[in-house]
């Protein structure tokens, strides 16, 4: 609709413009302008001036009463200087643009969109008179436009100057969506805010502040701000404590309006966890927060001294102008600031110290703001002269707070600077590439015969060049500028004033990552915080050691610690979830540690290991006496009428199943794991195995010596070791099958014991390793249930009865050796396994042959062929 109210306002629309006799000019002049004739001009739309504006009612000429007593923003006058300044030291050198003149003509947008119309329509057209759509007087040769202040300004200018294609340079802020939806004819001198945001998450970030407060000012930016904000806070693990809108404008007939704001930024000010806040509108934010806390002070409601961290976007600046100039800035003391790139330049501050001595008639802006800056009258020519509130001339800019005026040169004012410098290496490039022999046409510059400013578009995005500061200036390919933005630090005084020291930066690195740098030993925070960083959390960290535990019913920010489980560690604060050792490590007590675990197995040093080997080598030794013992008494008639051979057999069996346990003692390597299990089944099969022979031949033996009895010629040696090899050459089989598949080796056990790491044989297959054990254990229960049933035969003859106690012994020990097996960890296993080989190898031995020794060693008497064929009475 406004587009459309502008150009009903143009006498031709989209046809060529004319230079023609003009129509009746308008009356009205804008009051604010400054020119300077060239050969090419560049225009300026600035934003420094604001007055009341009613509302068009269409009753009269909307041209008419517009203006009455400014308000002047008096620290936005350097942009205007800035331009000036560039353009002088760019005609001042004839390497840029040589035998060419640059012009300027400045406007002000007023902050108002119908006044940014009509003066992007004065720079078009205007030089003496205005009249929309020609060109009267003298040809004004435009070739870019630089401005505005905002995006809202630069949006409204691009409308106008989009359809004469004139390249804008605007050196304001811009969303990325905002800018890719403008003409290929607008350029910005600021990187677009989506690097900013990315800025303030990273600097959360670095500084660990989750639990974080939002002031946005009441504008469209400010939603479209908190559209972006709120998913990315959430996708870092940040928490907005509070979201309190700042109105732009306070009608002081609302006063109830006034004081329900400003309750709600007191209210989001006393929330002492969130020490972090981020602040985002423009200049009017901060003016009306410093207003709004002056407000509650005077009425005695509220100390006006908060300890918070303000994070400010690029848009804001700290301005004083009218009662505000008597506010300090203490409210913000220790802010950081995102602000638009900027390098000091030694000849802009001598330029403006010495501004009041080179002032010049046609510069429409300095009367008001000199007024203001220094609260003072200009005298007006051919009036008298009055000594009380006068101007004297001998003010000095440097002297006004930088609340007022800065001496340094600001972000917008560099970006104003670089971009008449960018405009200006454009025309040397486009000059380069025309012949200069071309004669000149009338009303056209010198080296530029019929250039019109849409040629200079396809120019001005390839330019690149390296400004008087040493940086080099170019655009990507959206456009904008390529940098950064710096990260400021605000230290304030008590005379209402501050300076910036620069601490940081954010932008793009040479991969295209996006990077921050910050200088923390150069911050200096509220006073309050003590130069100690401040927390910004909902609730105090939770401390190595502890795990977080989501609140039911709050934010994610916002969590009670507890202590990790059992197994797990935390070494970090905040951690959300306990994290479990390497393998090879344990949690300390506090659980915020691992510590390496000690190397354990069944070692011969140790007691237990002592214990075992100890008995092992007894039992052995006792072995071998009784062995000593039989092979004396071979020709007795108890050795005789037990078999000898299969005797001496299982003495044998029985001295390697004791030696055998000593395999399980000591650090395992890769030949005692395979021979462990396999040796101590088959040596206990051939145990066995002899046990079960002796059982038959005895039962055989009584049933041959009966008349007629056919079983004699079973009776004998062949039978007995038949017996022995079948029974041991299918263990044998059964462990060569195991040691094919899958043999036993050393293994690393590290969770059966958490504080150990216990080295020990792995089975291999644990099927095999069973079916070892059952194929013994049937071997035993054979020989048992064959004993059993042999045990009523005469005493002084019978063996069955022994052998009966013995596989009793064996197999208790083997059946309770399972779950015990089973039940322990680590190097007990081992000890279980060693003593149930001791235990059931000394139940053989004792069970067996401790009766035949007892009658060959102490009563010998009885060892004769009349005891043994002695019946039972």
């Amino acid at each position: 609709m406004v587009k459309l109210l502008m150009l009903l306002m143009l006498p031709h629309t989209m046809c060529e413009v004319r230079t023609m006799k003009c129509p009746a000019a308008d009356p009205i002049l804008v009051p604010h302008e400054w020119g300077q004739v060239g050969n090419l001009f560049i225009g300026g739309i600035v934003s420094q001036t604001t007055y009341l504006f009613e509302e068009v009612l269409f009753k009269e000429h909307p041209s008419q009463g517009l203006f009455d007593i400014p308000q002047i923003k008096i620290k936005f006058y350097q942009n205007i200087l800035a331009l000036v300044f560039a353009i002088k030291e760019i005609n001042d050198n004839p390497k840029i643009l040589p035998n060419v003149t640059l012009g300027f003509h400045i406007y002000d947008s007023y902050f108002n969109e119908r006044m940014t119309y009509r003066t992007t329509l004065d720079l078009l057209f205007k030089w003496q008179r205005f009249v929309p759509n020609y060109k009267c007087d003298t040809q004004k040769n435009l070739m870019a436009v630089i401005g505005g202040l905002t995006s809202e300004i630069s949006i409204q200018m691009e409308s106008v100057l989009s359809l004469y294609r004139i390249p804008q340079v605007t050196y304001g802020a811009f969303a990325s969506e905002e800018s890719q939806s403008l003409p290929k004819s607008f350029y910005t001198m600021v990187p677009n805010e989506d690097l900013e945001y990315a800025g303030i998450i990273r600097l959360l970030q670095y500084f660990r502040w989750k639990w974080v407060g939002l002031f946005v000012a009441k504008y469209d930016s400010g939603e479209h701000f908190l559209k972006i904000m709120e998913p990315l806070f959430s996708q870092n693990g940040i928490c907005s404590a509070f979201t309190k809108r700042i109105p732009l404008q306070a009608h002081i007939e609302d006063l109830d309006k006034i004081y329900g704001e400003i309750e709600g930024i007191y209210e989001g000010l006393r929330d002492e966890k969130a020490s972090t806040v981020i602040l985002y509108g423009d200049d009017g934010a901060t003016a009306w927060l410093r207003t709004a806390v002056s407000f509650k002070h005077n009425r005695n409601l509220q100390n006006t001294s908060f300890a918070k961290v303000w994070i400010m976007t690029a848009k804001i600046d700290f301005v004083s102008f009218g009662f505000q100039r008597n506010l300090d800035f203490r409210l913000f003391q220790g802010a950081l600031s995102f602000t638009i790139h900027s390098e000091e330049l030694l000849e802009f501050n001598q330029f403006l110290q010495n501004i009041q001595t080179h002032r010049t008639k046609a510069d429409g802006f300095w009367k008001d703001f000199w007024e203001q800056a220094f609260d003072c009258l200009c005298p007006d020519p051919g009036m008298p002269v009055k000594e009380d509130g006068m101007c004297t001339g001998e003010e000095r800019l440097e002297s006004l707070p930088a609340g007022v005026f800065e001496m340094h040169m600001t972000g917008q004012s560099y970006s104003i600077y670089n971009a008449a410098y960018a405009i200006a290496h454009t025309l040397r490039a486009i000059s380069s590439t025309r012949s200069p022999h071309r004669t000149v046409t009338v009303g056209y510059s010198v080296g530029f015969p019929s250039l019109q400013p849409w040629q200079i578009n396809s120019f001005l995005q390839g330019v690149s060049f390296n400004n008087s500061a040493g940086e080099t200036v170019s655009f990507n390919d959206n456009r904008e500028m390529r940098g950064g933005f710096d990260i400021m630090n605000l230290v304030t005084f008590p005379n209402t004033s501050f300076q910036r020291v620069k601490v940081g930066w954010v932008g793009l690195s040479d991969r295209g990552d996006k990077e921050l740098i910050i200088n923390e030993d150069k911050i200096r925070w509220h006073q309050s915080f003590n130069q100690v960083l401040p927390f910004s959390l909902c609730n105090e960290p939770c401390h190595s050691g502890h795990q977080k535990k989501r609140k039911e019913g709050e934010k994610f920010c916002c969590y009670d610690c507890t202590p990790c489980p059992a197994g797990k560690i935390s070494n970090q604060t905040d951690m959300d979830a306990c994290s479990n050792c390497p393998e090879d490590q344990y949690p300390n007590k506090k659980r915020n540690g691992c510590i390496p675990k000690v190397i354990h197995f069944l070692s011969y040093k140790e007691p237990l290991g002592i214990t075992l080997a100890s008995f092992s080598v007894l039992c052995s030794l006792i072995t071998v006496f009784v062995l000593a013992i039989f092979i004396q008494h071979k020709d007795t008639p108890i050795v005789i009428a037990n078999n000898r051979e299969l005797t001496y057999t299982l003495l044998v069996s029985l001295l390697l199943c004791f030696l055998s346990s000593l395999l399980f003692l000591g650090q395992p390597g890769k030949v005692t794991c395979l021979l462990q299990q396999p040796a101590f089944g088959i040596i206990f099969s051939v145990a066995v195995s002899c046990v079960l022979a002796k059982t038959i031949i005895v039962s055989l033996a009584f049933i041959a010596t009966k008349p007629g009895s056919k079983m004699k010629k079973w009776v004998g040696k062949r039978l007995a070791h038949s017996i022995v090899l079948s029974g041991s050459l299918i263990q044998v089989g059964i462990c060569t099958l195991w040691l094919i598949t899958s043999p036993p080796f050393p293994d690393l056990d590290m969770k059966s014991v958490a504080e150990e790491t216990i080295v020990q044989c792995n089975v291999g297959s644990v099927t095999m390793f069973y079916c070892v054990l059952g194929y013994m254990g049937l071997l035993a229960l054979t020989s048992f249930i064959v004993a059993f049933l042999a045990r009523k035969l005469p005493d002084s003859f019978n063996e069955a009865q022994f052998i009966t106690f013995s596989m009793l012994a064996f197999c208790s020990v083997w059946i309770s050796f399972v779950p015990t097996y089973l039940s322990t960890k680590g190097k007990h296993m081992v000890a279980v396994e060693i003593f149930s080989i001791l235990a059931s190898s000394a139940g053989l031995l004792g069970c067996i042959f401790s009766p035949k020794c007892y009658i060959m060693v102490l009563r010998p008497e009885l060892n004769s062929r009349d005891q043994l064929i002695r019946r039972k009475d």
